[in-house]
């Protein structure tokens, strides 16, 4: 018996079924990407300018720190009920005409903190209510 000796066959791969699991991958990630959307609300929003601006005529300071302590025109307060900053605001502004509050808070302060000073100061029928601004330096 006359054996021929076996050639070794050629090793290929195949591509199939390597080409249908990509193809797969590429519509699973194209299916479960979010694509970011800009607002849909057209807004101009407010920015500060590196000029100075006017000095303000009549000042009452009311500042709010970390720990939510509040000062009114200097002097800390027992408490942040509303109440007790309406008082204290009443206090500041009884010799002063048409005073603008100014409100600086910590950026680390709940941001009720500020909105209580809001509503004290319209319950005091103060209605010029400013926030300071610190100008960004160009990145």
């Amino acid at each position: 018996m006359k054996f021929r000796p076996r050639r070794p066959d050629d090793v290929d791969i195949n591509l199939t079924s390597l080409i249908d699991v990509v193809l797969l991958l590429l519509i699973f990630f194209m299916v479960s990407t979010r694509f970011v959307e800009g607002s849909k609300i057209d807004l101009t929003l407010p920015a500060a300018s590196a000029q100075a601006a006017a000095p303000l005529p009549v000042v009452i300071d009311v500042s709010i720190d970390r720990q939510a302590q509040f000062y009114v025109a200097g002097r800390p307060l027992i408490n942040g009920a509303v109440d007790t900053i309406r008082l204290a605001l009443l206090e500041a502004s009884a010799s002063l005409k048409d005073p603008v509050v100014v409100i600086s808070a910590d950026r680390e302060t709940n941001f009720q903190r500020v909105v209580d000073v809001m509503d004290a100061a319209r319950q005091a029928n103060l209605t010029h209510v400013t926030f300071p601004l610190k100008v960004r330096e160009p990145d």
